[in-house]
Order: structure tokens, then C-alpha cells, then sequence
């Protein structure tokens, strides 16, 4: 079978890989049908995070069931579904308390199409066939009401930027309506699905960034939008506040902007590892700090209601490419890109 793989910088290409097979009771096989880059995806594609060449791409997408084990009950063949990117047992300790993204039945970070950084590489969904180890825990139904390229990032990205408000809707509903107020500071896709989680909760959402193309989909989701580099020290702080650049100017920034007691989530990714922290402002003011990877599996199904509530993430879509085309677009992505095959 064609798997696409990262050769170098500005190259990808098919490459031949035997198919995977089903070996276990409980795994499934899946025919991607629609694979959109990941926020990481781009950043190595335009060499802002080098990775050694080899590896297979995608993990972020929905597709066909076309094959299940014998004690697989929770989807058949034919069924579409989200695949999440981690690769999670749904039994071990670690899963039954909702970290499906540090699963104990496999190594640390055991997920798809990221083999450089992967305890387990689950190949990519750029691919003729990818294999599900646990189908049951993993493989969940696509609604049929939803737009499927509007949640083709459903396996990582979407969630992403949920778990950066959702967690703290109650907070947010506890507030007087004047107070209610995210703000996202953002950089490429998951700033703008938090974006349209926050409006969808009822929040005042303020979105900063200077690309015109995120500018004018954060208002098309909800947002007043300000085209500028950092947030502006005159406005009056935040009771939550989105990071998404991985700049570390802009977390400190971000940070002084969340007020007494609110919370801050970041989903950047430092490869220079020493980030300077304001923490003795941080520590007086009470300022509750959020980093670390997304239990992408444990927060779909909270987006999904969200989601058939009418929240609608397309405006987060940059391109919709063809599949054949992905060798020539993949490493030309500059924003969330999707790519279909019949």
C-alpha cells in the first residue's frame, strides 16, 4: 500500500509499505477518508521543527471501518469515524481516569504519524490502511449531521483547543455576563477552535494575532479580533486565557493578562526547553497555569455534543486538497488543510 512520508524539508513523498494486518481479537482496520495536518504538522513542513526524515504522516482524520477482530462490538464495517491520534487501551488505570493520552497499556506517547517523537509509532493516515489497536476504546461513530471536513481535525486539534475553555464552562457561567471573557492569543488552527468553543459557551471572546486569513476566520467564529503582535496591557484582565504560539514573549504576555485566580492554558511546544516563567507575579495573583498534551480521546465526545448543538468549525479550514495532490501540497501547508479521496 502508498503511505506518504517526510523525506526532507519541502519534500514528501509516496512510498510502498506492506499492509497492515489484524493479529489480535480487538483490533480493527480503517481506510482514512479524509486527513487533516496538524498544527505540528505545518510547523515541520516549513522547517520550524526539524525532525529526522522517514516517517510516515497524518494523525489527524476520519475513516471507513473496512475491518474488525472477532471481539470488536463497538463499530462494524462501513461504519465512519473519528480515530483519535493517541493510541489508548480504554482499561488501564490511566485511561479509566480520562489520561487516554498517557495509556499504561504501551509506551509513553504512543500515537500516529509523528514517529521522531512517538513511544509508539502507529504509522500515518496518509496511508491506504492504518491499523487500530483497540477499536473498541478508540474508534468513535462521525455524526452524520456534521460537515466531515469541518471535523476532519477531530483526532487532535479540535480537542486541543476545547480542553483550553471547556474544562472551565462552569467557571465561566458563574460569572456575572460583563465578566465572562476568554482570550485567545493564537497561532495557526487550535487558537481558532478555542475561539469557537468560547463564543459557543457564551464567553466575550478577544483574539489576537497578525495573520489576516486566522483574523478574519476568529471572527467569523466569534471573536473580536485584534491585529496585534500582544495583547494590550490596558485591557482589563481575563477570568481564563488561551496561549497557542509557542512564543515565550507572548506566554509571559498572556500570562499578566489572566486575572486574580484565573486560569491560563497553553498547548505551545518548546523545542528550546528553558522558558522563562513570570511565576512570583504569578504565584501572588494566584494565576492557575495548564500545559501538557490533550487527552484527545476523553474530550471528543464532549465536543461532539457541543458540535450537534450547531457550533460550526469550518471557517478553521484553510484548503481542502485532493489526495493525489498531497506529495506537492503537504509542504506547502500554511494553515489547516484537508485532504479527501472518494
Amino acid at each position: 500500500m502508498r503511505q506518504l512520508t517526510y523525506e526532507e524539508v519541502g519534500r514528501y513523498a509516496w512510498r510502498e509499505v506492506p499492509e497492515p494486518q489484524i493479529t489480535a481479537p480487538q483490533q480493527a482496520l480503517v481506510r482514512p477518508l479524509m486527513v487533516a495536518c496538524c498544527d505540528l504538522d505545518v510547523a515541520v513542513a516549513n522547517g520550524r521543527l526539524p525532525l529526522p526524515p522517514g516517517y510516515a504522516v497524518g494523525h489527524e482524520g476520519l475513516a471507513e471501518v473496512v475491518a474488525v477482530g472477532d471481539d470488536v462490538t463497538g463499530v462494524r464495517v462501513g461504519d465512519r469515524v473519528v480515530v483519535p491520534f493517541q493510541i489508548n487501551c480504554g482499561t488501564c488505570r490511566a485511561c479509566r481516569r480520562g489520561v487516554t493520552g498517557t495509556c499504561g497499556s504501551g509506551p509513553l506517547m504512543a500515537m500516529y504519524g509523528m514517529a521522531p517523537i512517538a513511544g509508539l509509532d502507529g504509522g500515518g493516515f496518509m496511508s491506504d490502511l492504518v491499523l487500530v489497536p483497540y477499536a473498541d476504546a478508540m474508534l468513535i461513530p462521525v455524526p452524520d449531521a456534521v460537515d466531515p471536513v469541518s471535523i476532519a481535525s477531530l483526532s487532535d486539534n479540535i480537542p486541543d483547543g476545547w480542553r483550553a475553555v471547556g474544562p472551565f464552562r462552569d467557571e465561566l457561567g458563574g460569572l456575572d455576563p460583563v465578566d465572562r471573557r476568554v482570550l485567545v492569543v493564537g497561532r495557526l488552527s487550535i487558537g481558532l477552535y478555542s475561539v469557537a468553543f468560547a463564543a459557543a459557551l457564551g464567553a466575550h471572546v478577544d483574539y489576537v494575532d497578525t495573520d489576516p486569513r486566522r483574523l478574519a476566520a476568529a471572527e467569523k467564529l466569534g471573536a473580536v479580533v485584534h491585529d496585534v503582535a500582544t495583547p494590550d496591557k490596558s485591557w482589563d484582565p481575563y477570568p481564563v486565557t488561551v496561549h497557542t504560539t509557542g512564543d515565550p514573549a507572548l506566554l509571559s504576555a498572556t500570562l499578566r493578562a489572566t486575572w486574580p485566580d484565573g486560569v491560563c492554558t497553553d498547548t505551545g511546544i518548546y523545542p528550546e526547553y528553558k522558558v522563562e516563567m513570570p511565576l512570583l507575579p504569578m504565584y501572588t495573583r494566584g494565576v492557575r497555569f495548564v500545559t501538557g498534551r490533550v487527552n484527545a480521546r476523553a474530550a471528543i465526545p464532549a465536543v461532539l455534543d457541543l458540535l450537534s448543538g450547531g457550533c460550526d468549525l469550518s471557517p478553521a479550514v484553510d484548503r481542502v486538497v485532493a489526495w493525489e495532490d498531497a506529495p506537492s501540497a503537504w509542504p506547502a501547508m500554511t494553515g489547516k488543510t484537508v485532504f479527501t479521496r472518494s
